[in-house]
């Protein structure tokens, strides 16, 4: 590995209800070294009619790890986005989705801390957020795989209360996938100088851009973005974040997230020219 290289997000595919097997070979044609499936629990009869990527736990890890080899792949991460303040949920499902992430080659397992429900305090969110993370982390650390936490919720997309979520435990396994897309949609702090403060934490990106038109009305009201343009045609300065995580020698994949084929082809252009 580079000290940065290059993966794309399956959900690329979705949009053309692309299975998961049609969208690793595409990634592959398109010159990526990397992807990021998602996992979940049970089965989606969508997903196993071929209509976008979602993988099933249940089924075999090592059947996908085959099938990224043949297509001379390697999994940058494993999206398994589950609230963390959902103990009864995130664990099993976190614990499971560390396993299946070993199994096919996964350093990282993206997650975030849900959505905080209205009877619930924040001395109690952060008091469940802390016991979810105790056991996770547990079996992370048996494992050697890092879990990411996506800025996108209601406290990890604000500053203050990011930096207490990330002093929640001292496990060297307690990372971010850092998302500028999720973070600069929400409008409260410089997305650019909070990446200085996380950036040795950052272990996993996002390569997401935001088109200036949907940010004007959604920026500052809504925490998370829909899938948004192709990297270099929005409002992210790239330069400016690859500049950043050199600086702090980070060591990783930045992933691109987009909606459509097109944008996931214009993304990796625009990254290599820009990484090299």
């Amino acid at each position: 590995m580079r000290d940065i290289d290059i993966g794309l997000n399956l959900g690329f595919a979705d949009h053309a209800e692309k299975s998961f097997d049609e969208g690793i070979r595409l990634a592959a044609e398109y010159g990526y070294k990397y992807v990021e499936p998602w996992v979940i629990t049970g089965y989606d009869p969508l997903a196993l009619r071929g209509s976008y990527h979602v993988l099933s736990m249940q089924d075999d890890p090592l059947e996908v790890k085959a099938k990224l080899d043949a297509n001379g792949l390697m999994a940058s991460a494993v999206s398994a986005h589950c609230p963390l303040m959902r103990p009864e949920i995130s664990i099993p499902y976190l614990s499971q989705a560390i396993r299946y992430a070993s199994d096919i080659g996964a350093p990282v397992v993206n997650t975030d801390e849900g959505t905080k429900p209205d009877w619930m305090s924040e001395k109690e969110a952060f008091t469940i957020l802390a016991y979810t993370l105790r056991l996770v982390l547990e079996t992370a650390e048996r494992y050697g795989i890092n879990i990411g936490l996506q800025p996108r919720g209601h406290y990890s997309a604000r500053r203050e209360t990011l930096l207490r979520l990330l002093d929640l435990s001292d496990s060297p396994c307690w990372m971010l996938n850092w998302d500028p897309a999720d973070y600069y949609i929400r409008g409260e702090d410089d997305l650019y100088d909070t990446l200085e403060i996380v950036a040795d934490r950052v272990c996993h990106v996002h390569a997401r851009d935001v088109s200036i038109k949907p940010t004007n009305t959604e920026r500052g009201a809504v925490t998370g973005t829909p899938i948004g343009c192709a990297c270099g045609e929005g409002v992210i300065d790239w330069p400016r974040i690859i500049q950043t995580l050199r600086r702090t020698s980070f060591h990783g994949v930045v992933s691109v997230e987009c909606g459509e084929i097109d944008q996931a082809q214009r993304s990796i252009k625009f990254l290599q020219r820009l990484i090299g």
